[in-house]
């Protein structure tokens, strides 16, 4: 099992956590600052870049990810140089998928064909709704019309080009959504991120919720009804879910992602990152500390990371269990086994597939499109 990590591929992770605002929705670890040093933060991430490389040498880089935070407010040479110094590190795949996340406001769309010129190959913007009241609510700083144009300059300077969507908003009916989802359909590359609206503890939404102050919100059938209709309404434009909330065009997955969700491995580096690596047939889980300044001492004195915790080879089954049935291919029934010792329990599985939630074909299990709405309960029926 000391090599299980390559049935999902080995990815490298990279978290800028700054933001020019901060959205009222948001559980990232993000933080608005007036100044940064740009040039410290190149220093310590390709520290870190060789750190991570001295204990996996030789591992094919498949993919590269800028998340945040709002990663398109890093300076086009920092990116390069992150770049670069993971082209040291490892040999890169030669499809490598190199994607950076990006707001569409005219400071980051200034920036899309330096990022190109870079090495970024793919672009994930921070759409999230295509109706300007809607866009104020979410404390966003673009309009429909910028995020329109910031979408036209990413065509011209990527090839691959995606972006995200929030649903189920307040007050939002489900013709409005339809209309916006057709709408943004018209405008795809080739991936879609389509997330319903939730409300997280320690938000701003999250506060205004618990005083009562958050009105309009959707009750779950009306969710249930959007999330089915988004679903219906994609696979007939050619962009069906291949994950819960994801859909692409075949053979235009995030290949990022699916290194999180098969269950392979990758590197986390930058305040807050999480990763997952195997060092001499065993599992680690990695964490970094959260607050930029903690972050940048600690890559100071040398090792960017909070003490690791290993992965008990169930606790590794149960994760595959937990990711791999979110996507459409779902999971592979021996390669849970290998890594639980035993086998899901056959009951469960046949008392799911009896109520349409869950099919098996040879030794692949999926959750069906029934089953996506109640997928919670399918896991824990199966865990």
């Amino acid at each position: 099992m000391s090599e299980d990590w390559r049935n999902g591929g080995f990815g490298l992770y990279v978290h800028w956590p700054f933001c020019a605002s901060k959205c009222p929705y948001c559980d990232f670890n993000s933080h608005v600052a007036v100044t940064i040093d740009q040039g410290r933060w190149l220093a310590a991430y390709v520290a870190e870049i060789a750190r991570a490389a001295a204990e996996t040498p030789g591992r094919v880089l498949g993919s590269l990810f800028f998340g945040g935070g709002t990663p398109s407010l890093m300076a086009p040479e920092v990116v390069a140089g992150v770049i670069d110094a993971a082209r040291a590190a490892w040999p890169l795949a030669n499809d490598i998928e190199i994607t950076l996340e990006a707001n569409p406001g005219s400071v980051e769309r200034g920036r899309f064909q330096a990022y190109a010129d870079a090495g970024v190959n793919r672009l994930s913007m921070g759409v999230q709704a295509l109706d300007d009241a809607d866009l104020r609510r979410l404390g966003r700083m673009h309009t429909v019309a910028e995020a329109r144009a910031a979408f036209d300059v990413a065509r011209g300077c990527f090839g691959r080009v995606s972006f995200d969507l929030i649903y189920a908003r307040q007050d939002q009916s489900r013709e409005a959504w339809r209309r916006e989802l057709r709408e943004a359909l018209s405008m795809a590359v080739d991936h879609l991120s389509l997330y319903q609206l939730t409300v997280e503890d320690g938000t701003v939404f999250g506060a205004r919720a618990a005083a009562g102050k958050l009105r309009g919100l959707p009750d779950d059938d009306l969710a249930a009804d959007m999330y089915m209709e988004t679903q219906d309404i994609c696979a007939d434009h050619g962009m069906p879910a291949y994950e819960v909330s994801n859909h692409a065009a075949p053979g235009s997955e995030s290949r990022h992602n699916l290194v999180y969700w098969r269950q392979g491995d990758w590197i986390g580096i930058g305040p807050g990152a999480h990763g997952r690596v195997t060092l001499k047939g065993q599992r680690w889980a990695t964490e970094a500390p959260r607050a930029p300044g903690a972050w940048l001492a600690a890559v100071d004195a040398g090792f960017g990371e909070a003490p690791r915790v290993v992965v008990p080879q169930d606790e590794q089954a149960t994760e595959y269990l937990l990711m791999s049935l979110r996507l459409a291919e779902g999971m592979d029934l021996g390669r849970y086994a290998r890594l639980a010792g035993r086998e899901l329990d056959a009951r469960a599985i046949d008392a799911l597939r009896g109520m349409g939630f869950v099919e098996t074909d040879g030794n692949r299990l999926r959750v069906t499109p029934a089953g996506r709405p109640v997928l919670n309960a399918i896991l824990r029926a199966l865990a």
